[in-house]
């Protein structure tokens, strides 16, 4: 196959670009000097393919984006996401969410190679009531995903992946955004939830993203704004019908505690119990009629205690160093989920040491010392 030097240096420079990246910045970091970068990027000189494979893992990006004009790289889906809401992303942001979608491309594709089964979703809205269509399709799922009336999932991020969607928590700088949507072209449905918030947010967030991934797939990209924040859109009805279904999701209207008088100590009871924000525990009893306005600001009016939400992916029985190490790869959207499939990729030979490194975001170091937190073991050639 014919290399198109031109189009390969148009994508090198549309990879800086999307990142907010300069080119001196760009040859700190991988050794190439910046005249040689730019002058690839201007198509005056043709990339080695090292170097290809250099900026591609820079970047965070396939190699095969930058040589096969065949392969649906995710630029449209970047260039679309920050045509929308450019502004409200930092180039760190813009790091992250690079990264992010270079995972979930490596897990789709280790999902494919090691047959990982997936469950089939789909809902066909009816009506044109968008709350309606959240509450019938988080009714759908839990139906679909097996669940007992009165179940409240204790692992949601694990349940969105079941169905194929590829959720990953990552930390963002704009605390505005509690979440995005990409469709990506190869991956399919995948959701980003801010580790900035706290996980009984992030549980909520997952649940919203995962509505955008059912209902607003056509969308291409969804960010969601926290309430009160500046780009924060009430009447935004795809907003209103995700938030429903979270809601229905999380907490079904049947099973939403009945109780003649509500205090303070009870409340937090209650959001324990559902593993959501007293906030949205109010929301939800106050659109079921199940509380006065006076009660719900009361409910509210106070919150679950940090230390006392369990985070599914950090487990209680880790020591404190572990779970703060742990906590760190969570905040780079490494799930353990996601470094399983890639050990097990390693293990079958599916990926070598060093590309088993890449999809980890480290080096050989850092691989070894994943292995390690995670009880697992790697072989390096001698």
């Amino acid at each position: 196959m014919a290399l198109d030097h031109q189009a390969i240096s148009r994508k090198l420079r549309h990879a800086r670009e999307l990142q907010s990246l300069d080119i001196e910045t760009v040859s700190r970091a991988t050794g190439i000097s910046a005249d040689r970068v730019k002058s690839v990027e201007m198509g005056t000189s043709k990339p080695t393919g090292d170097e290809v494979l250099i900026l591609a893992n820079f970047y965070r990006h396939d190699f095969r984006d930058f040589l096969d004009n065949t392969r649906p790289a995710p630029f449209e889906q970047t260039d679309i996401l920050y045509r929308r809401h450019g502004e409200a992303f930092t180039p760190a942001d813009r790091r992250a969410i690079q990264e992010f979608i270079f995972l979930c491309e490596i897990e789709f594709t280790l999902e494919t190679q090691l047959a990982i089964p997936k469950l089939a979703f789909s809902f066909a809205p009816q009506g044109t009531n968008y709350k309606s269509h959240g509450k019938a399709a988080a009714k759908a799922l839990r139906s679909v995903l097996g669940f007992a009336p009165n179940v409240i999932p204790l692992d949601v991020f694990d349940e969105f992946r079941r169905l194929g969607f590829h959720v990953f928590r990552r930390r963002l700088a704009n605390s505005d955004i509690s979440g995005l949507y990409i469709e990506h072209p190869i991956a399919g449905h995948c959701l980003l939830v801010n580790y900035d918030e706290d996980v009984y947010r992030q549980r909520f967030s997952a649940s919203h993203e995962a509505a955008h991934a059912i209902f607003d797939s056509s969308e291409a990209v969804m960010v969601t704004y926290c309430k009160g924040a500046s780009r924060y859109d009430a009447r935004d009805l795809r907003e209103i019908r995700a938030n429903c279904f979270a809601s229905c999701f999380l907490m079904p209207p049947d099973q939403l505690p009945r109780l003649d008088r509500w205090t303070l100590d009870e409340a937090i009871v209650q959001a324990k119990r559902m593993r959501v924000s007293t906030t949205a525990l109010s929301i939800a009893l106050r659109q079921a009629n199940l509380v006065d306005e006076s009660t719900a600001r009361l409910i509210r009016s106070v919150s679950v205690p940090t230390p006392e939400k369990t985070d599914p992916e950090a487990p209680a029985n880790l020591n404190e160093k572990q779970r703060a190490r742990r906590m760190i790869l969570l905040e780079c959207g490494l799930s353990d989920y996601y470094v399983g499939l890639c050990f097990e990729a390693y293990y079958r030979e599916l990926i070598s040491v060093g590309r088993l490194g890449e999809a980890l975001l480290t080096d050989h170091a850092g691989t070894q010392e994943i292995s390690v937190l995670f009880g697992r073991s790697i072989q390096y050639a001698t």
